[in-house]
């Protein structure tokens, strides 16, 4: 058994973790190890997951992480959200992280950070 922790095993393992994440790439039947094939799955997995198959189409808007985080943060802060460019599987994920921010809004900590924001020049609309 190879050690999965070895920096070799690891640095494959992100390499096709992150060719899965992009759904304009395809495998790379070239690089065949363990690691990097663990990590193309996992990083397809996640891709789907927030998105959707592959074989349904890749939509207009990719979803990622870091969006569905920005999505938490509008919930949190009691902040609309447009849905426009996203599939309707997208849309269910992100009312799920969205729905999780709202459950957690607090108005006046709302106010407090508008009030920060706008001391510093910046206005949400």
């Amino acid at each position: 058994m190879k050690k999965i922790f070895s920096p070799a095993y690891r640095q494959d393992y992100v390499e096709g973790y992150s060719i899965g994440l992009n759904p304009f790439q395809q495998f790379n039947t070239a690089k065949k190890n363990d690691a990097f094939i663990s990590g193309f799955n996992s990083g397809r997995s996640d891709y789907e997951r927030m998105n959707g198959y592959i074989s349904e189409g890749i939509p207009q808007r990719i979803i990622t992480d870091k969006v569905l985080e920005d999505f938490l943060i509008a919930g949190l802060l009691g902040l609309p959200f447009e849905a426009d460019g996203y599939t309707s599987h997208q849309i269910n994920m992100i009312e799920k992280w969205y729905q999780s921010g709202i459950e957690k809004y607090d108005p006046n900590l709302s106010i407090s950070l508008f009030e920060i924001l706008e001391e510093n020049g910046i206005l949400i609309n």
